[in-house]
């Protein structure tokens, strides 16, 4: 009889690429994995496991035994799932992510309301950007991850994954107080063509995006610093060292000595929640979607408030 936390190792294994990643990805110790696969490759008489170099590779036997744990572990999430669902309870352990401003914007709120409603479960969140964060789902490491992506430009999510939106979050442009543009009632990107950017860090998909979209428009764009985080990024732009992309999700507030300007046309960014499909039928992943729903919703309903008040002071001045 295979055992099952033995072929969960060797799926980690075969997912994360080494028997470190699988021990960071299961949370345990390197020789804990070690021990797991010496006891597997006693049980099936094969040796599942080769030396490569500093690191080790799956065997034949390693791969093809791989590929059955998978789908039985599939299996296995979807029967806890339909027993779960049988039971109609929300309970047990749920792993979330978020991007840093999702997290800051929407957790909070959505987290509390899962605390209150369902004592028995037990929430763990992180930040996470959205290609990590989707690795993380798709090897089983998450339960569910709040993702990104842009009007123009879509995040591909690879198949086995079942996606909800949550909001549509506008961004504007972030200028220093002092800058030429800074009492406009909209700018569009072009007319920034000479100004020096603060942007995300090389390779995620918001630097991407903003490289894409001003190269559409014929502006080769000047990088001058890089944070990952919002704020850290408003707060460059207090100092006078460059302009940002500001989504209003998490923004606030925003720091003196910056004006957030709308662009022209209307920026907007999809934020939406995906978890795996064998999962689907578990209480507590409805349940986070419906609280990240509603947390999504006052975020909607909060932005449109400010943006008509901004509005209203705009016309009385």
């Amino acid at each position: 009889m295979l055992n099952l936390e033995r072929l969960r190792t060797l799926d980690a294994i075969a997912r994360h690429g080494s028997v470190s990643g699988a021990a960071q990805g299961l949370h345990i110790t390197t020789s804990a994995v070690s021990q797991q696969m010496a006891k597997l490759e006693r049980e099936v008489g094969r040796q599942l496991l080769a030396r490569n170099g500093r690191g080790v590779r799956l065997t034949d036997a390693g791969r093809l035994l791989a590929e059955h744990a998978a789908r039985i572990l599939s299996q296995v999430e979807l029967a806890q799932s339909d027993l779960e669902a049988q039971r109609g309870q929300v309970v047990g352990e749920l792993r979330v992510s978020a991007f840093p401003t999702a997290a800051r914007g929407l957790f909070p709120t959505a987290v509390a309301e899962l605390r209150e409603r369902h004592p028995a479960l037990r929430v763990r969140s992180r930040e996470l950007e959205p290609e990590h964060a989707i690795r993380a789902v798709v090897r089983g490491d998450l339960d569910l991850a709040v993702l990104l992506d842009w009007y123009n430009k879509p995040m591909p999510l690879p198949d086995g994954l079942v996606k909800a939106p949550l909001l549509d979050d506008p961004a504007d442009v972030a200028l220093p107080t002092g800058h030429r543009l800074a009492g406009r009632g909209e700018v569009d990107l072009a007319e920034l063509a000479e100004d020096e950017w603060i942007t995300w860090g090389e390779g995620e998909f918001c630097h991407e995006w903003l490289l894409f979209t001003l190269r559409s428009k014929g502006v080769e764009p000047v990088i001058g610093h890089r944070a990952a985080e919002s704020h850290t990024q408003l707060a460059l732009v207090a100092a006078g060292l460059g302009v940002c992309v500001a989504p209003l999700l998490g923004r606030n507030p925003v720091p003196a000595g910056v004006v957030t300007v709308p662009l022209t046309p209307r920026v907007r960014r999809h934020v939406f929640v995906v978890w795996r499909a064998d999962a689907d039928r578990r209480p507590s992943i409805r349940a986070a979607v419906r609280a990240l729903r509603t947390a999504g919703e006052r975020v909607g309903a909060a932005g449109e408030s400010t943006a008509t008040a901004a509005r209203n002071a705009e016309t009385a001045g």
